[in-house]
């Protein structure tokens, strides 16, 4: 142990990121959670990092007295088989729960690997949003290779145990944690779990750490800019963005202030009389001719029609 949504309307840019980033790296190694690689946070919370392997997320276990949450299970039961041997390392906990911060693939599906009795607790618009879309992603992914298509041949959907509108609180047993739905933001249900006491955020893709925000054609910058600030005033100390490194509580405000931009840009765009196709293409140029080292660039166009559209 080491110390330390999209709607099917976004599905086409997803599938566009997924691509990008294979075109630009290479062959993508196989989408699998490394084992023996959890790291604790804090006195409750571990991640499982996600060493930067496309369609891995960077799991949370949160362990209390009395049982112990997942956060992200993974993508297909092989992963999920992977976690739950990750979380018997660092919990004895027979109740078990699940959440996802957003209804995509690597972030759900793991869940089929969870015994009957673990419970998933997740939003309204969450069980929606992978209703109407989750397994089409599921069939798109399994295109990328015949290894992750063999990681999802038995994907399917596990109903919610538990559902909540936008706020949940999860008693573990000397540890709470907090659910809440921020979204629209990369998805219509993307959800942040604040750990209660350790102070450690658990962002999904509405936070990230040295990357581009991936928004998408569900995305509403308004929604972006009152996610930063209703994770902020968390005062989080950590926080674990859905795929990459984990940062400080200061990167909240790296992110606001490159939306920001991209708000501001747009407006001004738009005033200009340009249209939402040729701001989208300034905006992605600029931004990124700023950062050109950063991952998912792509999201800079959505954000900036998302800008656009609601530019007075």
């Amino acid at each position: 142990m080491r110390h330390l949504s999209a709607s099917l309307l976004a599905l086409p840019v997803i599938a566009f990121a997924v691509s990008t980033a294979v075109a630009q790296r290479g062959p993508a190694p196989d989408p699998l959670v490394k084992e023996n690689a959890t790291v604790k946070l804090a006195a409750h919370t571990y991640v499982i990092p996600d060493g930067n392997v496309s369609l891995v997320p960077n799991v949370g276990i949160i362990v209390g007295s009395r049982a112990t949450l997942v956060i992200d299970p993974g993508l297909g039961r092989r992963n999920g088989d992977t976690i739950l041997r990750e979380v018997a390392k660092v919990s004895k906990n027979t109740e078990l729960y699940i959440a996802s911060t957003h209804f995509h693939a690597e972030h759900t599906t793991g869940y089929i690997a969870f015994p009957p009795a673990a419970k998933y607790v997740n939003s309204t618009v969450q069980e929606a949003e992978f209703e109407q879309g989750g397994m089409q992603m599921v069939q798109m992914f399994s295109g990328r290779s015949p290894a992750t298509a063999e990681i999802l041949k038995d994907a399917a959907r596990r109903p919610a145990a538990i559902t909540f509108d936008r706020t949940y609180t999860l008693d573990l047993g000397g540890v709470r944690v907090q659910f809440m739905v921020v979204g629209p933001t990369h998805t219509k249900g993307d959800t942040g779990f604040f750990v209660e006491g350790d102070n450690v955020l658990f962002a999904g893709d509405v936070v990230m750490n040295n990357s581009f925000l991936a928004a998408t054609a569900v995305s509403s910058m308004t929604a972006w800019l009152a996610a930063f600030d209703t994770f902020e005033a968390l005062k989080p100390q950590t926080i674990v963005p859905a795929h990459g490194e984990v940062g400080p509580g200061t990167i909240i405000a790296a992110n606001r202030s490159i939306m920001l931009g991209v708000q501001t840009r747009a407006k001004a765009l738009k005033t200009e009389g340009r249209t939402a196709d040729d701001t989208a293409k300034a905006v992605q140029a600029e931004f990124q001719a700023q950062h050109p080292e950063w991952p998912r660039a792509n999201g800079l166009a959505a954000a900036a029609r998302a800008a656009y559209a609601e530019a007075q």
